[in-house]
């Protein structure tokens, strides 16, 4: 496989370099996925990613609070640690957004959206985040429209047995622990990391509104992997991982019943295989993916407070195959089939429903020259309900000179209706995909070895639009979502070093089917965020961050700071303390959900 191709079908999406160390040495760093290699600078498209060394040196619990200030990134957090939280990537929400870890597609069919919600997940054993922004079906199918997000477990770094010890605690009563040993022993290679967190936390209806009980959690979660290479070049590994929470949350207010002591309990189980084989002149690879969820949710009463019992079932496997076909010229292609159940009891009465998709795609690689690259892809899904989707990317990126890249894409994605639209409570088993296309443009500067500015324009246009006017129904028309986004980082002074994103989005929704109600549209038009990170001394380093979010549709705007300061008792020993919300700002992410008070958190992290 030639080091220069854009290996964009693989599991794992191609990452890119967060931090500006990173970006201006990307002639020299060779990303490996499993089905081909290729440089940062040879993507078309506008990617980011997120280190484990990154993520220490903010120091956040929740990895949403560290995604929330990648560009293009809105969340929506309903609530403390635990709590239902949701993101939208360009404007495009969470029934957009395909999320997945260590290559299982995690999104939770259970939901009346097929959409990951990240209010469990703690940056214990993340090792990486990877975000894809724009139309990506092509590559990954159903809900890809907004983008991907990509998350990987701790892995091996170094040769001999490496193990990590992680502690935590502060406001709200919160503790973290977290103990995981990753190995490398030559053609065999292993990881396992557990966790447990638990939380008193606050009140997820806003306390300013006279809330004033405590909605905890609780959750343990345990990542594995185990890998093998074969003495014919190929590789066969299994990962997965297993969940088990607690959660006490608040309905949606004025909505909802009026109580707030709901809870739910919550178990979910990933589970992939994979076999690598090197066959002649094609690079194979063999997968099959598992994943299940089930949700008990207990209320007090009727209406949303419910008792019912939600559970979501996801089989997959796939073929992808490699090929170089000149020295120029690359292929990928491949099949996959899905099956997908999701199943409701409870007060809401019984429902349940099935889909299988079968899809076969291509990609072609083109290399001319040094300095520009040329992606198309083409995917075709045959799907149970509603026969075949046809989406289709290109992508290119050309380096005009040494410091400059232009990058470019279009696409044509689809969101099929999820099992709970066609088949819940208030379902239409004959709802039809929602349609999406869009395109962006980019162009980066770099400013010598350390400092580097890019901008990014998007476009985005979706017809069928599903809308939730009790039962759900079809929205005629068109709804756009555009905007751009700046990216910039230089070093300031010494060791300090300033990063920071700005992202502008603004959308249109002319024929809603509820008046009033634009949640396909609940994004801030301006989104402002800024890191600042140093060394006091040689032993002690800071991080601060801040983002100003303004111009939102129905909530006002927030601006909201964070400190971090981490010590180095010795060789792989780091105490630390954090200060999140530092000037104490009440704000809401979500209409009358509450936010953090000022919170202290101080933590241990070893490895030996």
């Amino acid at each position: 496989m030639k080091p220069t191709s854009i290996a964009l079908i693989s599991s794992i999406f191609l990452p890119t370099a967060a931090s500006a160390q990173a970006v201006f040495e990307l002639d020299e760093i060779v990303f490996t996925t499993e089905f081909g290699e290729t440089t940062i600078e040879e993507s078309g498209t506008s990617l980011s990613v997120v280190t484990r060394e990154e993520l220490e040196q903010t120091g956040e619990t929740r990895i949403i609070d560290y995604i929330a200030r990648l560009p293009g990134v809105d969340v929506r957090a309903r609530g403390p640690l635990g709590s239902a939280t949701s993101v939208t990537i360009r404007g495009a929400g969470q029934n957009y957004v395909r999320v997945l870890v260590d290559g299982i597609d995690v999104t939770d069919l259970s939901t009346p959206q097929v959409a990951f919600d990240f209010g469990s997940l703690t940056t214990s054993d993340i090792s990486r985040i990877e975000l894809l922004r724009g139309g990506q079906s092509a590559i990954y199918g159903s809900e890809a429209v907004g983008g991907v997000i990509n998350i990987t477990t701790r892995r091996a770094e170094e040769e001999g047995v490496t193990q990590f010890l992680d502690v935590e605690a502060g406001s709200y009563n919160t503790l973290r622990g977290s103990y995981g040993v990753a190995a490398d022993l030559g053609a065999m290679d292993y990881a396992l990391t557990f966790t447990h967190t638990q939380s008193d936390g606050f009140s997820a209806a806003d306390e300013n509104d006279g809330n004033t009980e405590e909605d905890g959690f609780e959750s343990d979660r345990l990542s594995f992997a185990l890998g093998y290479d074969l003495a014919n070049g190929g590789r066969i590994g299994l990962n997965g991982f297993v969940e088990d929470a607690r959660i006490e949350f608040d309905e949606q207010f004025p909505i909802g019943d009026g109580n707030t002591d709901e809870v739910s309990y919550n178990e979910s189980f990933g589970l992939r295989a994979y076999l690598e084989l090197p066959t002649g002149p094609i690079d194979s690879t063999f997968a099959l993916t598992y994943y299940e969820i089930e949700r008990d949710v207990r209320g007090s009463s009727g209406g949303f407070g419910a008792n019912n019992v939600y559970s979501g079932e996801r089989l997959g496997i796939s073929y992808l195959g490699a090929m170089q076909i000149s020295p120029s010229v690359d292929m990928r292609f491949g099949v996959d089939a899905t099956q997908e159940t999701f199943t409701q009891a409870g007060d809401y009465g019984p429902a349940d429903g099935e889909s299988e998709t079968v899809g076969v795609f291509t990609e072609v690689a083109w290399s001319p020259s040094a300095d520009f690259d040329l992606s198309a892809t083409l995917r075709y899904d045959e799907h149970s309900r509603f026969g075949g989707l046809t989406s289709g990317r290109i992508a290119a990126s050309w380096r005009p000179a040494e410091d400059w890249i232009i990058r470019s894409s279009a696409a044509h994605s689809f969101r099929a209706p999820s099992l709970y639209e066609l088949f819940g409570p208030f379902g239409d088993p004959t709802l039809q995909p929602e349609e999406s296309r869009s395109v962006d443009l980019g162009l980066e500067r770099r400013f010598g070895a350390d400092a580097f500015a890019r901008i990014t324009l998007f476009y985005n246009e979706t017809t069928n639009l599903i809308d939730f006017p009790f039962p759900y129904a079809q929205v005629a028309g068109t709804v756009t979502r555009s905007g751009a986004e700046v990216e910039f980082g230089t070093p300031i002074w010494s060791s300090w070093r300033l990063d920071g994103s700005y992202t502008y989005t603004t959308g249109d929704n002319p024929n809603t089917l509820t008046p009033g109600n634009s949640w396909n549209l609940e994004f801030p038009e301006h989104d402002l965020s800024v890191t600042l990170t140093g060394d006091l001394t040689e032993r002690l380093s800071a991080a601060f961050t801040a983002q100003s979010v303004w111009d939102r549709p129905t909530l006002s705007d927030y601006t909201t700071a964070s400190a971090t300061f981490s010590y180095a008792i010795a060789d792989e020993v780091e105490a630390y303390l954090r200060v999140e919300n530092l000037f104490d700002e009440e704000y809401q992410l979500v209409r009358s959900y509450g936010t953090s008070d000022r919170a202290f958190y101080i933590g241990l992290r070893s490895r030996f």
